[in-house]
């Protein structure tokens, strides 16, 4: 059985909540080092399907996989990651660690007055105007952005903005769908007009 992979639900974000309660007292590297931990964790599962089974795996016993993950990665990850993971086992919720990161990731942007931005352009943008389009988005959401970019092929150009849930789409693709739409509206609504002229008018 693979990992879940769905978006954050209440009971990833009680989770992620919870975590960052414990790790927000050491200071904000510990904070940053927990998640990064969580992250090359969930990287290795999803590279390795082996492992990703066993952390999802209802046939293993959670005793079973709570001596194998302290065997794993004692002293390779922070005691309160550890402990955090076996939470997790413990409770049966390692299969959606998935939706947790993403909880944890947002907690902790949120906690620093960050914000990411998946930013989608038809061709690669170079450093001077990805910066640009960070600090157009610092200035308009207040926040600092982190800005994700990635190549789309399929657009024509333009460009599409990703802020959690919610999706921008300023591309050409996106504009021109817009100006169909509107000259489908406005032909209809010109063609209602000129029949209340005719008839009116006999």
């Amino acid at each position: 059985m693979p990992l879940t992979e769905t978006q954050p639900d209440a009971v990833a974000h009680v989770y992620a909540r919870s975590l960052l309660e414990l790790v927000r007292a050491e200071g904000r590297d510990v904070v940053e080092e927990t998640l990064g931990e969580l992250e090359e964790l969930l990287e290795l599962a999803r590279e390795n399907s082996a492992f990703g089974e066993f952390l999802a795996s209802r046939v293993l016993s959670t005793e079973s996989r709570a001596k194998s993950l302290g065997s794993m990665f004692d002293g390779r990850l922070r005691p309160t990651t550890l402990k955090f993971l076996q939470v997790l086992n413990a409770k049966d919720r390692l299969g959606h660690l998935p939706a947790i990161v993403a909880a944890f990731d947002g907690a902790v942007q949120e906690e620093f007055g960050r914000v990411e931005v998946d930013v989608f352009t038809a061709q690669p943008v170079g450093g001077d105007d990805l910066q640009r389009i960070k600090d157009k988005l610092s200035a308009s959401l207040g926040k600092d952005v982190i800005v994700h970019p990635y190549t789309d092929e399929s657009m024509i150009g333009g460009i599409r903005l990703r802020v959690g849930d919610q999706l921008i789409d300023g591309s050409v693709a996106a504009n021109l769908r817009r100006m169909g739409e509107q000259l489908r509206r406005d032909g209809a609504a010109r063609v209602r007009a000129s029949s209340s002229d005719l008839l009116g008018g006999e």
